[in-house]
């Protein structure tokens, strides 16, 4: 409790949210060695197996995320998350053929959005409004 009587719920940066691995579309099957760690401030691929790769993206970069899910997806109940982030090295991050998807998605989202006000960022888009302005106003 603080002194003005309010809870405060502690933050983990650290602390798995979800952790799901990439499914065979056949049946569903966890045979591959693609691994998603979602937690509160990061998303974590690991992929691989005689080669690794691990790549990271932080929560406050994502801009929007998609949920797609095809017939052959939905038969097995799995679904494939679009996050569309302003990470250097992947702007289109892919979870693909996870279960959970849906609630995946709904998490990505709120906790995107509340790592961005913790690090009190704002995501802007250049949409090339330059071009239209008057000589006098621009510099």
């Amino acid at each position: 409790m603080t002194e003005d009587g309010n809870e405060r719920q502690e933050f983990n940066e650290d602390e798995i949210k979800y952790r799901e691995r990439k499914r065979l579309l056949f049946f569903g099957l966890p045979w591959t060695f693609t691994k998603y760690t979602i937690t509160p401030s990061t998303i974590t691929i690991n992929t691989g197996f005689f080669r690794t790769e691990e790549n990271d993206c932080y929560l406050y970069k994502v801009q929007d995320v998609k949920l797609t899910a095809t017939f052959a997806e939905r038969m097995f109940g799995l679904g494939t998350i679009v996050c569309y982030t302003g990470d250097v090295t992947h702007a289109e991050l892919c979870i693909t053929h996870i279960k959970h998807a849906k609630e995946i998605k709904n998490y990505l989202l709120k906790a995107s959005e509340a790592a961005r006000l913790r690090r009190r960022t704002l995501n802007t888009l250049d949409i090339g409004a330059a071009a239209d302005l008057p000589d006098d106003l621009e510099d």
